[in-house]
């Protein structure tokens, strides 16, 4: 058995304004009048709205001759206009030097605006390019650049060589050559108790030997053997009335452990002393086998009264997997510790 771990308005002229001496005529009313008329003494000719005196009629419907006329057109200067129809010309005069300074104005308006503009340009040319030397208000120069002091700001620069990969702790406890550290029972399987999973088991008595097939039982000291063992390490630990020995076989390579493991048969020697009596002699117990590197475990557990050992007894499987898991973690802490060391040491 095996197991893992973002524009200017316009005012239009009023209609029927009157002319200058501009009232009703003298004389009988209906003779040669019409309505709103104003007919001159000795004047027979009926006149129109706004005539008197001699003055042509106005506007509409001459007479006696007289042409007709023309409507008033509104004036396009306002406020030139003087008595009857005689232009003020001192108006005329003064609304046309206002149109000049308006127009003296606008220019020298866009006269200004046009030196601002380019008075601009001219200032963003310089500092454009002046702006090496303002570091403080335009930011850090670019990388490679000249600085003010006329130093060279150098590039950075990086390897083009690969760190290597951290070392892999499997490769220690594989390979003999890297595989350097000391090997040892107590070293192997420290402290006098360890806990799994909550579970405390109770160190007994610990071994090692070079003599691999003389701590087997049955026909696992003959694999051992032909694979290369080179030592075998055992602990046993007791919890509640059941006994478990570990063993864990060194071999020169990862190929020969795993050879081991897969043809394992019998398994290792119960290992008894410091208050653990005799076990799994003349019984039936629970045998399991894997391997990590170039080291495979063993362990054999049962009842330390003797008691065979079913698959209904969970305690017995349970312990078992426990000293297995805990065979794993040693061996490759192992393998960690040498990687660790390795990475730190100086490099040639």
């Amino acid at each position: 058995m095996s197991f893992g771990g973002p524009q200017w308005p316009q005012e239009p002229q009023q209609q029927g304004q009157q002319g200058y001496g501009q009232q009703p005529g003298y004389g009988p009313q209906g003779q040669g009048q019409q309505q709103g008329d104003g007919s001159g003494y000795g004047y027979p000719q009926p006149q129109q709205q706004g005539g008197g005196y001699g003055y042509p009629p106005q506007q509409q419907g001459g007479g006696y001759g007289y042409p007709p006329r023309q409507p008033a057109q509104p004036n396009p200067f306002p406020g030139a206009q003087g008595s009857g129809d005689t232009p003020d010309w001192g108006a005329l005069a003064d609304a046309s030097a206002s149109r000049g300074r308006r127009k003296r104005l606008l220019v020298i308006a866009g006269g200004v605006l046009a030196a601002v503009a380019v008075g601009a340009i001219v200032a963003t040319a310089v500092v454009s390019t002046n702006n090496k030397n303002d570091e403080a208000k335009n930011g850090p120069l670019p990388t490679g650049t000249v600085s003010p002091t006329d130093a060279p700001t150098p590039d950075p620069t990086f390897s083009s060589v690969a760190p290597p990969p951290p070392p892999n702790p499997k490769d220690y406890i594989s390979d003999p050559k890297k595989d350097k550290a000391p090997l040892t029972a107590e070293g192997l399987f420290p402290g006098k108790k360890l806990t799994m999973n909550g579970r405390p088991y109770k160190k007994g008595a610990t071994s090692s030997t070079t003599n691999c097939a003389a701590v087997t039982q049955g026909g696992l000291g003959g694999v051992l053997k032909r694979n290369g063992c080179q030592r075998v390490l055992r602990a046993t630990y007791v919890d509640d009335g059941v006994a478990i020995t570990v063993g864990v076989a060194v071999f020169p390579s990862e190929a020969a452990a795993q050879k081991a493991k897969e043809q394992a048969v019998g398994g290792i020697a119960p290992l008894v002393g410091s208050g653990v009596g005799d076990f799994c002699h003349a019984t039936v117990c629970l045998r399991r086998s894997n391997a990590i590197g170039r080291y495979a475990y063993f362990t054999q557990a049962g009842f330390a009264n003797g008691k065979k050992v079913t698959k209904a007894d969970k305690p017995v499987f349970q312990a078992s997997d426990d000293l297995g898991t805990f065979a794993f973690n040693q061996i490759y802490a192992r393998g960690r510790s040498q990687a660790s060391a390795a990475a730190g040491a100086p490099r040639e």
